[in-house]
Order: C-alpha cells, then sequence, then structure tokens
C-alpha cells in the first residue's frame, strides 16, 4: 500500500519522494535534494517487480514512472520538473543558472540523458524489446549498453567544445552535471567501457567526489544494498 494523503502534515519542508534505487531519475532528484540539504522521506516502489503499475501506486502517479515528489500536498513528476522545482523552493544553490542562455545550455546537456538516452532502456522498453521482438537477457543487455555509450559520446562531443571548468557550466554543479553523471550511473548499471569518454568521467569524477553525488548513486542506495545482502 502507498500513502497518498499529504494534507496532515505541516512542515512546509516536509518532501517525499517515491523512487527505487535503480532509477536512474530518482538518482537525479536525489543528488538535488541532498545539493539543497532538502530532507526527504524516500518510499520504494520496485519497478523491476512491476509495483509501478500497482492501483495504490496510480492514485499517486498516473503515468507509473517514478520518481514523484510529494510537497505541500502537491505531487510532481519527471525529474527535470522536480529540480526546477527545487530552485524555486529553494534558490540557493541554483541547479539552474540566472544567465538565460546557460539556463538554456544546462536544460540542453541535461535533456541529452533525460530525452534522449535514458528513456531507451527503462523498464518499460526492456520489456516491450522482450515480448514484442523476442530478445533475451543478452539481447536486451547489450541494447542497454549500446544507449549508455550513445548518450556518453554525445556528451564527450559536447565537452570537447566546451570543456568543464570544472563543471560542465563553471563552479558549481546545474542539473547538467547531474544528468551527465546520471548517463554514467547507466554505464555503470551495464558495465561499459568509458575508456573512449575521457573528458566525460573526468567530469564525473569530480561529481562523485561529492558526497551528494556519492551518496545517491544506485550502488550505495539502502535497496541495492539490502538486495545484495539477500543474494
Amino acid at each position: 500500500m502507498f500513502p497518498t494523503e499529504t494534507s496532515e502534515r505541516t512542515d512546509p519542508l516536509t518532501i517525499q519522494l517515491y523512487g527505487f534505487w535503480r532509477s536512474n531519475a530518482a538518482f537525479r532528484v536525489r543528488v538535488a535534494l541532498a545539493l539543497k540539504t532538502l530532507p526527504f522521506e524516500e518510499i520504494e516502489v520496485d519497478i523491476l517487480s512491476g509495483r509501478q503499475f500497482d492501483a495504490g501506486y496510480a492514485e499517486v502517479n498516473a503515468e507509473h514512472v517514478v520518481p514523484t515528489f510529494v510537497h505541500d500536498g502537491h505531487r510532481i513528476f519527471q525529474s527535470l520538473a522536480i529540480m526546477e522545482y527545487l530552485d524555486d523552493l529553494q534558490p540557493e544553490p541554483r541547479l539552474l543558472p540566472a544567465e538565460a542562455k546557460e539556463r538554456a545550455y544546462a536544460r540542453s546537456l541535461a535533456l541529452v540523458s533525460v530525452a534522449d538516452a535514458h528513456p531507451l532502456v527503462v523498464p518499460r522498453v526492456r520489456k516491450h524489446l522482450g515480448e514484442a521482438f523476442g530478445a533475451d537477457a543478452a539481447a536486451i543487455g547489450a541494447w542497454c549498453s549500446h544507449w549508455a555509450r550513445e548518450g556518453l559520446a554525445t556528451y564527450e562531443r559536447l565537452l570537447t567544445r566546451r570543456p568543464a571548468s570544472p563543471f560542465a557550466l563553471g563552479a558549481a554543479p546545474t542539473v547538467a552535471d547531474i544528468c551527465i553523471a546520471g548517463q554514467i550511473v547507466t554505464a555503470d548499471l551495464y558495465e561499459v567501457d568509458v575508456s573512449a569518454f575521457p573528458r566525460v568521467m573526468a567530469l564525473g569524477k569530480r561529481c562523485f567526489e561529492l558526497p551528494a553525488f556519492a551518496d545517491a548513486h544506485p550502488f550505495q542506495h539502502p535497496g541495492y544494498k539490502n538486495r545484495t545482502a539477500e543474494n
């Protein structure tokens, strides 16, 4: 059963996050919350077991995806929308630059992963590959590895054109760095050889040296650690 009522909460900074350890989109939001130092309660929705389609969760998120962000009785879905909301909720540190051109560039970098690469490896796509085309686990893994590399290759080209200094848009991480780190997480999950992407990995190293990124990594999540302990 998923809790759906939050109106009894009176603390304006009480935040709930419906997520899952393996969700790349939930990873992005966990990083953003940590950078903002905003406490939150995480509620697990096991997307590998199909719990996102439970009737109770459908009341929370009609799209049947994670994450869902709940604050002050309002539910927000889609990670980029959530991160932009966090800038409105607590402006510092900024996740999106104040200057219009830089803000657009940050969104553009973020969307390489959010809109182009990551949607091709989510559970519903992996399931469809198997059901519609008979793809076995090895073929599905190869598919996901391909799109992980494609996302990294795009970021490598973009970071060659405009090198990180030290982060993608300057002195502090933004939504761009969060989403580039998320693409690295996808590569980690599928054990992709990342040697062809030195600029991306150098940026990723700087990101994951920060606790906000390191602690949010799926392999550091309690859900992953509990899973591996049981196996």
